[in-house]
């Protein structure tokens, strides 16, 4: 069969117009069936054939008006007719939903049909499958990559900011930082790691001595006597003065076992102890805390915190391949 013998069948076929073309076929055959009806019935008396085709034909005609009415009545009245017993299922359409989901639950949703499917079912099996797949892995790479970026791009970034602002400084004040410093300083303290910090200390206050010399001689030369000053003397004592403190601080620096750096160390073992066990140390941590907590660089800086944080994700949610290559994707796959 050629192309143009298909197609010249494919327009007698009643469905190739859809519902439209199928009632317009029906409705030729109709009035056909009819034409064909009146013309035996008038040539009755020339032969008795005709008495067979005007059978035929009423027939067709009682069966097709018979059709269109069942049909027609079971999804509306026919001509617009309020006949009784017409238009079934939009009269009963919710009997109907009822009936239908009734025969469902008992016949296909009992509990010994669903165990019976779900046995067959592979479900971890299928994920694994499905995540060690290359094509699974893109399609979760790149859908989770999708999502995280429109949900974080249509957020109200001023708000959600607030919010996150308003709970990092909620979770920060509830936590008692007295004696998580002091067990802090105590670890630090048991692997030597403060005496940098006091090396840190030293060198400070050596510098501090450095550029506040004419400090110390102008301290000297005003607490000085008449006489000191009109001997020279100050000058000579506030030089004195600079050059011991000078000479401990570099004793200080070299020297691990000199008495002010056993000073320094007894006194942070002290505020360590004092910030686990005395509530007056812990009460001045927390009074510090808080003050902290209020100052408005903090509160930029945790907003800042944020926004670091949002950036990271959209950057990570726009490069996928990058962030399956680390831990998430690591993580994916031992899954």
């Amino acid at each position: 069969m050629n192309l143009f013998e298909r197609a010249r069948l494919d327009r007698l076929n009643p469905a190739q117009g859809g519902p439209r073309g199928m009632r317009i076929v029906a409705t030729m055959m109709l009035v056909l069936m009819a034409g064909i009806y009146f013309l035996a019935r008038g040539h009755e008396q020339v032969h008795p054939a005709w008495g067979f085709v005007r059978a035929f034909a009423e027939a067709a005609m009682v069966g097709g008006l018979a059709d269109w009415f069942a049909v027609t009545a079971i999804f509306r009245h026919p001509l617009g007719i309020p006949i009784p017993h017409t238009a079934i299922i939009p009269k009963n359409k919710d009997r109907i939903g009822d009936t239908l989901a009734q025969f469902l639950k008992d016949n296909f949703l009992i509990p010994t049909v669903v165990a019976r499917r779900m046995r067959r079912l592979d479900v971890a099996g299928a994920m694994g499958r499905f995540l060690t797949s290359p094509a699974g892995e893109g399609r979760l790479r790149e859908g989770a990559a999708e999502l995280l970026a429109r949900i974080l791009e249509s957020l109200d970034q001023e708000r959600l900011g607030g919010t996150v602002k308003s709970m990092i400084a909620s979770r920060l004040r509830a936590i008692e930082v007295g004696p998580l410093f002091g067990q802090s300083i105590e670890a630090a303290i048991k692997e030597d790691r403060h005496l940098p910090v006091i090396d840190g200390i030293v060198a400070w206050a050596a510098n501090i001595l450095d550029a506040n010399e004419d400090v110390i001689r102008d301290m000297v030369h005003e607490r000085a006597g008449r006489i000191l000053r009109w001997t020279g003397l100050d000058e000579r004592v506030a030089n004195a003065i600079i050059d011991g403190l000078r000479r401990m601080l570099v004793q200080m620096h070299y020297d691990p076992d000199h008495p002010l750096r056993a000073k320094a160390n007894e006194g942070v073992e002290r505020l360590a102890f004092a910030l686990q066990n005395e509530p007056e140390a812990q009460a001045r941590a927390e009074e510090w805390k808080q003050q902290i907590l209020a100052n408005p660089a903090v509160g930029r800086w945790i907003e800042g915190l944020w926004e670091s944080a949002r950036g990271g994700l959209l950057r990570a949610a726009r490069d996928p391949d990058r962030v399956m290559e680390g831990r998430l994707g690591e993580a994916l796959r031992e899954l």
